[in-house]
C-alpha cells in the first residue's frame, strides 16, 4: 500500500482536531498528497451518531458503539481508495476512540471483536491532555457539552487511552497540555521517522 494511514486519538478538547489539521497543512506545504478525515464521519450514519452524542435522542451504549463501527466500516472504503492512490490519510479518531470511550459501558472484548478486521494504522498519535484542561477548552468553544464530557468520565477515558498505547504498533503519546505549536513540534519529530509519499 503506497499511502500511509496516520490516526490521532485523545479526549474531546485534547487538541486532536487542531493537530491533525496542522499536520495536514504542514505535509501539504512540503508537497505531500494528503487527505484529512474524521470519525464519526459527516455521512448518514455519522449524523445519527452526532445527534446521539448531543443528547438529541437516546439509545443503548451497545447500539451507539455498533453505529460507530458501521460508520467506520463505510468510512474505510474512502480511506482504502485514498491509500491505494498513494495519499497519506490523517484520521481524526479511529479504533482507539471506540475502545477508550465505548468501554465505559460496553465490554471491551466485544468492541475489539467488532473492529478486529479493520485496517491498522501505520502510526497512531495519542494527544494526552488533562481532563480539566479539555473541559475548559470545550466550554470556551462550544455552546454545550456532549454525552461523555464530564470530568469523572474523561478521567476514566484518559486512563483507558494510556492503557491502549501498546494496542497498535508505532503508537506515540504526546503531551497535549501545551500550546498547539509546542505539541506540533513533538509530532513532527515522530513524523520524521515515517516515510511519507
Amino acid at each position: 500500500m503506497p499511502g500511509k494511514f496516520i490516526c490521532f486519538e485523545g479526549l474531546d478538547g485534547s487538541g486532536i482536531t487542531t493537530q491533525a489539521t496542522l499536520l495536514r497543512n504542514n505535509l501539504q506545504q512540503n508537497g505531500k498528497n494528503v487527505m484529512l478525515t474524521k470519525e464519526p464521519t459527516d455521512g448518514l450514519i455519522g449524523g445519527i451518531i452526532r445527534a446521539c452524542l448531543r443528547k438529541e435522542w437516546k439509545t443503548s451504549a451497545a447500539t451507539l458503539q455498533l453505529l460507530m463501527t458501521a460508520d467506520r466500516s463505510h468510512h474505510l472504503n474512502e480511506i482504502e481508495t485514498a491509500l491505494k492512490a498513494g495519499k497519506t490519510v490523517i484520521c481524526d479518531r479511529y479504533i482507539l476512540s471506540t475502545l477508550a470511550y465505548g468501554s465505559l459501558d460496553v465490554d471491551p472484548k466485544f468492541l475489539q471483536q467488532i473492529n478486529a478486521t479493520f485496517r491498522r494504522p501505520n502510526l497512531t498519535i495519542i494527544i494526552d491532555t488533562q481532563p480539566k484542561i479539555c473541559l475548559e477548552r470545550m466550554k470556551k468553544s462550544r455552546p454545550h457539552l456532549e454525552l461523555f464530557e464530564e470530568e469523572n468520565k474523561l478521567t476514566i477515558i484518559r486512563n483507558n487511552y494510556l492503557s491502549l498505547k501498546g494496542f497498535f504498533p508505532n503508537t506515540h503519546v504526546i503531551d497535549g497540555n501545551r500550546t498547539p505549536e509546542e505539541v506540533m513540534k513533538d509530532i513532527k519529530k515522530v513524523i520524521d521517522n515515517v516515510e511519507i509519499s
